[in-house]
């Protein structure tokens, strides 16, 4: 076996140069002495490092520590103005760009109504477009930006898959020409992907490598993570479930075309409300709905709109019918999610998506007592944590990631 190769001044100073770096995200603004204790960097070498930084551009001092005895020890921090990035959630009813700085501070957004019939180019260029001025910057400051969409585009072709529900975006040259519309680098991603990411960097799955992430509002879809990456699958459909065939529905065949399968049928939200007049469930309006997108950035179509209403009112009061009604759709949740417990064996399964998260704890409880008796292990279902605008913010999140791999590699 070779001998290991020692690294060299360069590369030394570059990987204590990446890890300040990230210990300033995770902490906020620390001291010299601090860094070097976190590093284990001597006293000296801590203070070329962050004079190395600061002349980088990647670090500014931001004051002082004035609350410990003694002298005050100068802050240093991550300089928010490094680098920009830009994130996109597409929906068939709007387009949501956001900005954030280096620190992943999101400092603007804008939002265009969804238009049957108008590019899809002219829809992301305006989005974005609006979200660069109110931040004041330019769209050439972006470093990076991330767009999420239902589907996916499969790597092989370019092609939007498995979202036949978003009218203009199937073009085959759409990739093209959104490239030659937007001067810098652009990466697409399905958005339950993009909800997974938002709670692995943010939320419940903090800390976890392998986790399968359930999402219920237009549709039903999972995202996988193994050895904390993205599993996207050969044509990038990895995690789409609503297509999965369950006992208790017929097969539906040629799925694509219908786009929904057993798993759908059984289990989505159209089918809620029926369910509900079924179990002798009132329909009157109850407390304010689960939104994932929050109160600012749009209501889900009436579907979504109506089955979160149920469920919330049932989770308010889960007795007679309304606790009928939990256990029948946790039931149909967990027809599904035994099979991919039963494959992917996940360290902990996180509920996320509006239909899902009205229902609230008394539903989570339901959900894991059905799926314990259907699937052969027991992971811990946990309740998403990345409430208000989950997809944008995993795009960013990933957006983000790339940059900062970028920007922070000072052994060039």
């Amino acid at each position: 076996m070779p001998a290991a190769t020692p690294g060299t001044p360069s590369l030394l100073r570059a990987m204590n140069d990446r890890a300040a770096l990230d210990l300033l995200l995770a902490h906020g603004p620390l001291s010299r002495t601090r860094i070097g204790h976190l590093t284990g960097l001597s006293k000296p070498t801590a203070s070329q490092l962050l004079a190395r930084l600061e002349a980088a551009g990647l670090v500014v001092a931001t004051g002082t520590d004035g609350g410990r005895p003694g002298p005050s020890a100068q802050l240093y921090a991550i300089n928010p103005r490094a680098a920009y990035v830009g994130g996109l959630d597409v929906t068939p009813g709007r387009v949501l760009a956001a900005v954030a700085d280096l620190t992943g501070t999101v400092i603007a957004s804008h939002e265009v109504p969804y238009t049957e019939g108008a590019a899809a180019v002219d829809q992301v260029t305006e989005a974005l477009g609006g979200a660069v001025k109110a931040a004041g910057l330019h769209r050439s400051d972006l470093h990076r930006v991330v767009v999420g969409t239902p589907g996916a585009f499969d790597p092989q072709t370019g092609r939007l898959r498995y979202a036949s529900h978003l009218p203009g975006w199937h073009s085959p040259t759409l990739l093209e020409d959104l490239a030659a519309a937007l001067p810098m680098p652009v990466e697409y991603e399905n958005d339950v992907n993009l909800a997974a990411v938002a709670e692995q960097r943010l939320g419940a799955a903090r800390g976890h490598e392998d986790f399968v992430l359930l999402w219920n509002e237009e549709g039903l879809g999972a995202a996988l993570v193994f050895g904390g990456r993205l599993h996207r699958g050969w044509t990038g459909g990895a995690g789409e479930v609503g297509f999965l065939p369950v006992p208790g529905r017929p097969l539906v065949r040629q799925v694509t075309r219908a786009n929904s399968g057993g798993y759908q049928d059984l289990a989505g939200v159209e089918g809620l409300p029926r369910l509900a007049a079924e179990l002798g469930v009132e329909t009157a309006p109850g407390p304010p709905a689960y939104a994932s997108d929050g109160p600012d950035a749009g209501p889900h179509g009436p579907e979504v709109a109506a089955a979160v209403a149920l469920l919330a009112r049932a989770a308010a009061a889960p007795e007679g019918a309304h606790l009928r009604f939990l256990q029948e759709y946790a039931t149909a949740l967990a027809t599904g999610l035994a099979s991919l417990v039963a494959v992917l064996d996940p360290e902990i399964v996180v509920l996320a998506g509006a239909a899902i998260g009205a229902g609230g704890e008394p539903l989570r409880e339901l959900l894991e007592a059905e799926l314990a008796e259907l699937a052969p292990s027991r992971p811990r279902l946990v309740p998403g944590e990345v409430l208000v605008r989950p997809v944008l913010h995993g795009a960013l999140e990933s957006a983000l990631a790339a940059t900062r791999d970028e920007v922070f590699d000072t052994s060039r």
